[in-house]
């Protein structure tokens, strides 16, 4: 399916979305680097192909969402206990808030380039804070779409997770990825 002009719903059906963590501090050879996942997310992407300024993008993840999928490096393998407390703690311990702030948002203010290389500026809002963020993307010209964006999560006033005393921390930027494996049409079933 190549991208035509249209309406297409996004969300877990069509696509993946990822978080991306890396450690910093003397210490980050005891912690993991994350790939954590939206589970529950939607939106919305209008595609104007010849004029890609009149499409937009929006989308809404659901905070109380993020799954920890896989933890690489670190001193002993990420167990079960220890993705449960890193839901927790992205919950709960001074980072996202999820009771006061259930989701993040994103929306396009503007979209350049073409179906295979594009970038998509935008405003993103976490903690009820928004900043600008651009997201850099490409497509396969069959309707595949990948991309990606760093999200420095003090500019939201996300304080990077820390452990033994600072010496290991979540390091300060943060890789937001999507894979658009499928489009599908806003008006087709959901």
């Amino acid at each position: 399916m190549t991208l035509a002009d249209g309406t297409y719903r996004l969300g877990p059906s069509t696509g993946r979305l990822l978080l991306k963590t890396g450690r910093a501090g003397l210490g980050r050879k005891a912690g993991h680097d994350l790939t954590i996942e939206a589970t529950r997310w939607s939106g919305q992407a209008v595609v104007t192909v010849a004029d890609p300024d009149r499409s937009s993008v929006s989308v809404t993840v659901e905070t109380g969402s993020l799954e920890v999928r896989e933890g690489t490096g670190g001193l002993k393998p990420l167990t079960d206990i220890d993705r449960a407390e890193i839901k927790r703690t992205l919950a709960d311990k001074a980072l996202l808030y999820t009771a006061e702030h259930p989701t993040i948002t994103f929306r396009s203010t503007w979209i350049t380039g073409t179906p295979q290389v594009f970038e998509i500026a935008g405003e993103l809002t976490i903690k009820g804070r928004t900043h600008p963020v651009t997201v850099h993307g490409k497509g396969n010209g069959d309707g595949l779409l990948r991309g990606w964006a760093t999200v420095t999560q003090s500019t939201w006033g996300i304080k990077p997770y820390t452990a033994f005393l600072g010496a290991l921390r979540l390091a300060d930027d943060v890789r937001v990825e999507f894979d658009m494996v499928r489009l599908e049409p806003a008006d087709g079933p959901a």
